[in-house]
């Protein structure tokens, strides 16, 4: 046999290897999905939820959350959010229980994702219905869904995505009459996403008194950009009438001037409140509120913003159950003017100081860096941290960088032209210095 005939026929040996392999390989893959199938579709089943339809009777499924993790499916389900925070770390997000309030355009995309992150028990409050101009920005709800409860909705289609999780759905206002039934038993996390003021500052205070870790949306409404949208405290949000009149009722009603986070956006908004219009003349507003003192006035709204909203609190929640530590962009973003302007005073203070402006070596670009990243817009002078909001604003325009005393000096590295690395050290203080 020539030696081209025995290339060909160990080509041929080993491709039959491979392919049985693979063969096998696959057949094993199949019958695990096969089976895989049967088990989630009997959870379905045992659910109410196989035949879909509107009114289908649900009931969650009670699971031991401590368990979740060691079920084959549920851990393939989340084995990316495993392989992300590492077991231990997740764990502790399915051994969890969040309150969700307020089940529209925030509030849906943060409970859907807080769901499909692993999140073990639930506690879903809406009183309001879905509405055909609800789809644009729901994170779940179908047409065949109008008119159904927020609430029964999301559990509805939640026990199709995570049938382990044990999810309670309440059709209900939350006011201050209800908060022990619904703030009892100590949950990890409470997510307001309510858009009526009343209610999200009676909420807010409520969980401050009982000390729970509570994250609020701010106003998501006729914006455009995502670019802009934080997390902050209160004190530190602008550009917001919501956060702007949730600030002044804490303080007025309940002495309370931050310690609050909340996702908010940096854009003024694109549109107002669109007219009232009745479809009698003697109609007025009141015979329009689904609840007594709810605006019924509508805010123009670009679904891809509240979706983003409800994603950012969905993230900040996990990340905060699973302990994992990560700094927030800093609220002040000033436009490279200003930064130019910064530029500009350290130049002509070196020159004032030192005779000369030589030994600078920075750029406007690299003093955004020191002034955003490292110092996040806060002046080396300021003694209390928490001294944020609107005086924060103000003294941002006092700025500015100076050379410093070396227990205070923070290390910058510049790659010049020559290829050496010259390092300065630079300290942000207020002008007067």
């Amino acid at each position: 046999m020539g030696d081209r005939a025995k290339e060909l026929l160990l080509v041929a040996g080993t491709g039959a290897a491979v392919g049985a392999l693979s063969t096998a390989a696959v057949m094993k893959f199949l019958s695990r999905s096969k089976r895989r199938e049967g088990y989630v579709r009997s959870l379905l089943e045992s659910n109410g939820v196989a035949s879909g339809g509107a009114g289908s009777s649900i009931s969650p499924r009670v699971v031991a959350t401590s368990d979740l993790l060691d079920d084959e499916v549920v851990s393939e389900q989340l084995t990316r959010n495993i392989q992300f925070f590492g077991m231990e770390s997740q764990k502790k997000v399915t051994e969890s229980f969040v309150v969700v309030i307020g089940l529209g355009g925030v509030g849906s995309h943060a409970a859907s994702m807080l769901l499909r992150s692993g999140v073990g028990r639930l506690l879903l409050v809406d009183f309001d219905q879905v509405s055909l101009s609800s789809l644009n920005r729901h994170a779940v709800a179908t047409r065949d869904d109008v008119g159904t409860p927020k609430a029964l909705c999301l559990k509805k289609h939640f026990l199709m995505i995570y049938p382990e999780c044990q999810i309670e759905a309440k059709v209900q206002l939350y006011d201050p009459s209800c908060e022990e039934e619904i703030l009892s038993g100590q949950p990890d996390f409470v997510l307001d996403c309510i858009d009526n003021i009343d209610t999200k500052v009676a909420l807010l205070a409520a969980c401050a008194r009982r000390g729970l870790r509570v994250l609020s949306a701010m106003g998501a409404g006729a914006r455009a950009d995502p670019t802009r949208i934080r997390v902050a405290d209160l004190r530190e949000s602008s550009n917001d009438p919501l956060s702007r009149a949730v600030r002044y009722r804490l303080k007025k009603d309940h002495g309370m001037e931050g310690g609050i986070p909340v996702v908010f956006s940096l854009e003024k908004p694109k549109a107002k409140l669109l007219p009232f219009q009745a479809s009698k003349e003697e109609e007025t507003p009141s015979d329009y509120q689904i609840v007594p003192g709810f605006r019924v006035r509508i805010i123009p709204v670009l679904g891809t913003i509240p979706a983003i909203f409800g994603q950012v609190m969905a993230s900040y929640v996990v990340t905060q159950l699973a302990k994992l530590d990560f700094q927030t962009e800093p609220v002040v973003n000033l436009d490279l003017d200003h930064y130019r302007i910064l530029h500009h005073r350290l130049l002509e203070h070196e020159e004032l100081i030192y005779g000369s402006a030589e030994q600078v070596l920075v750029d406007a670009e690299e003093v955004m860096y020191i002034v955003k990243e490292l110092w996040r817009g806060r002046s080396a002078r300021d003694q209390n941290l928490k001294d944020t909001g609107r005086k924060m604003w103000r003294s941002v325009n006092e700025l500015m960088l100076v050379r410093y005393g070396f227990s205070f000096l923070i290390r910058v590295w510049f790659d010049m032209k020559v290829n050496t690395l010259y390092w300065f050290l630079w300290h942000l203080c207020s002008i007067h210095i």
